[in-house]
């Protein structure tokens, strides 16, 4: 399937690593310019555009999401050079999990701003550039841990579901200018985020889906790659799942 991204810009915030990263390089090797965002960690984003094919076709800007004057800068540095932002997808994400009678109010607000505040931060400045053109994809990366609710994520599950309930909001508001706004839920996929588990929290994990596996971030780019592309046009305000069947 021809999905046609070739010349067209695509900012991937959390670029750098894990899914985020999958999803950034899919859309270089699909012939598209990639604007690839992440917080601090240089040595992530220098390895990662060392190593990638059409590595010319890749631009990384360090900023925090969760900070509304960082993104408002971001984007007035980048519209002199990318005038025409085609596709944004809100990927920037973190995890701090405590049950909530133990979790600090410094872990939920930050989970909270960088998950859900990150994602109308981000979101606000690209509507803005998209409805001039009356054009654009907007996808979030969300969780199923918006509805499961896993003991431990209270911070978690409630950004997530903000990000899927966000979006059906957006998605009516711009529907008419020809953008579209929809969710990506994975769920197992194995990057770093599962690092921390022991391997007999990962054996437990892994008897909860179907599949018997874990996800790959490859599978998780290229659903992303569909919905971004002009063959979902009539996909809006909707939350696909990756997951295996949990």
């Amino acid at each position: 399937m021809n999905l046609e991204f070739k010349g067209k810009t695509v900012i991937v915030s959390g670029a750098t690593r894990g899914i985020g990263k999958a999803i950034a390089t899919a859309f270089l090797t699909e012939g598209a310019i990639v604007i690839g965002t992440y917080r601090s960690n240089k040595k992530a984003a220098d390895a990662f555009k060392s190593s990638v094919d059409r590595s010319e076709n890749l631009h990384l800007f360090p900023f925090d999401v969760a900070n509304y004057s960082e993104v408002e800068a971001f984007y007035k540095t980048i519209e002199n050079d990318f005038p025409v932002i085609d596709i944004l997808i809100n990927n920037s994400g973190i995890r701090k999990d405590s049950v909530l009678a133990m979790m600090s109010s410094e872990d939920w607000q930050s989970v909270i701003s960088t998950n859900l505040t990150g994602c109308f931060n981000m979101s606000k400045f690209a509507i803005q550039n998209m409805m001039r053109q009356r054009y654009g994809r907007i996808i979030q990366i969300c969780s199923p841990m918006s509805r499961l609710g896993f003991s431990g994520q209270a911070n978690y599950a409630a950004s997530k579901a903000g990000q899927e309930g966000m979006t059906k909001s957006m998605s009516k508001e711009v529907a008419s200018r020809g953008i579209t706004v929809n969710c990506l839920s994975p769920g197992f996929i194995d990057t770093e985020l599962l690092t921390d588990l022991s391997e007999d929290q990962r054996k437990e994990y892994k008897k909860m889906v179907p599949m018997r596996r874990f996800g790959k971030t490859e599978e998780v780019a290229n659903a992303t790659l569909f919905l971004a592309s002009d063959k979902a046009a009539y996909i809006t305000g909707s939350t696909i799942d990756i997951c295996g069947g949990v």
